[in-house]
């Protein structure tokens, strides 16, 4: 049963009600909001590269090659001819020591060749007489062995004299002293008016070669077996090194040469050495410098920036974005930093699209829009 109400506005009133309910009842029912849109997110795409992780070692300079100029004879230095700290060239003279008595020395050496050369003269004459004097035994045997063994005797003195003849000259040739090696010479440890050489070779000067020069440093026996572990089957790894001094900008770049065979008991650690270009004598022996050397090498090592990688209970993780565009939550080993760069030793491959900017903010399982952001650029 329908009321009708008397008062028009109430009439009015039920009227705009009626219309408003019968509306709805014949509009269909509400549709469902629209899935919001999915998140873009910035990910790098893993890709193998070469790395090398590499260590501040501590070392010294040692020249390539050193020569200590002494005296071999005794005798008064009368000339030094060198400049101290200069470059001087292998057969430069560098002192004159007096010759004199090396000069009677060799005059009486000669004096005793020539007597004893006589002395054989006169023996072999003997001989080739005696000789066909035996055959028609116009002299003894015994006669013809003594003048043969006379014969001999001188022959062995002529050698003996021609011997001290050779060490005369020899000793005077070694009164001009001259540079075993081409090199930087330091100071000299004598002057003139002094003597030298008497009763043993006297120190005159020492000799370094340094156009290139060793660096000896040390490493943890550690260390170097893991680096060579490292390069094992690797021909053609770089065994470059860089050397810097305190204070002074530029680099000196050589190449491992070899390293000790054998281990210091207290330290644990082995020598290395490297060989340095040294053209313009920088690097001076006994210097202090900073060695960069590798520690360990890997052709195919994964690095991604260090903003990627997040902690949790269970370790470091990263999150990755697969092929249908999902997040899902990866367990990762990370293994050294450069720069801002992690290594990664386990967990990714190449491939692999990681999440690098604000990584935090997703969710494993969600939609993403990838956006990828070249390795030259993270």
């Amino acid at each position: 049963m329908i009321r009708i109400l008397k008062n028009g506005r109430t009439l009015l009133m039920l009227a705009a009600l009626f219309v408003v309910s019968g509306c709805s009842s014949s509009e269909p029912e509400a549709q469902a909001s629209p899935p919001p849109s999915a998140k873009a997110a910035t990910v790098t795409t893993v890709q193998p590269i070469e790395f090398e992780e590499n260590a501040i070692l501590p070392g010294r300079i040692e020249p390539i090659r050193e020569a200590e100029v002494r005296a071999r004879v005794p005798g008064i230095v009368l000339h030094r001819t060198f400049v101290e700290g200069s470059d001087v060239s292998a057969g430069d003279v560098l002192f004159e020591i007096d010759p004199a008595s090396l000069k009677i020395a060799l005059d009486s050496a000669k004096g005793k060749l020539a007597m004893a050369e006589a002395t054989l003269f006169d023996a072999k004459m003997l001989v080739d007489r005696y000789a066909p004097l035996l055959k028609s035994q116009a002299v003894s045997k015994q006669t013809f062995d003594a003048a043969q063994a006379a014969y001999l005797s001188a022959s062995a003195s002529v050698a003996s004299a021609k011997a001290d003849v050779a060490n005369a000259e020899l000793s005077l040739e070694y009164a001009t002293v001259r540079a075993p090696i081409s090199g930087r010479i330091g100071r000299a440890n004598v002057s003139e008016g002094m003597l030298v050489g008497q009763g043993d070779a006297t120190l005159l000067a020492t000799i370094q070669q340094l156009d290139s020069v060793y660096i000896d440093f040390t490493q943890s026996v550690t260390d170097t077996l893991k680096y060579k572990q490292s390069v094992k089957g690797e021909s053609t790894h770089s065994t470059k090194l860089i050397a810097r001094l305190d204070g002074y900008d530029k680099r000196f770049e050589g190449k491992l040469l070899f390293s000790d065979s054998q281990v210091d008991e207290k330290t644990g650690n082995v020598v290395l050495r490297g060989l340095f270009p040294n053209p313009e004598k920088v690097l001076l022996p006994g210097m202090y410098v900073r060695v960069e050397a590798v520690q360990s090498y890997s052709s195919t090592a994964i690095l991604i920036p260090q903003r990627a990688v997040m902690r949790g209970n269970s370790g470091a993780f990263v999150y990755v974005v697969n092929d249908q565009n999902t997040v899902e939550s990866r367990s990762i080993t990370t293994g050294s930093m450069s720069q801002n760069l992690w290594r990664i030793t386990d967990g990714l491959k190449s491939g692999d699209k990681v999440i690098i900017d604000n990584a935090a903010m997703y969710q494993a399982g969600e939609k993403v829009t990838p956006s990828v952001k070249l390795a030259s650029n993270i």
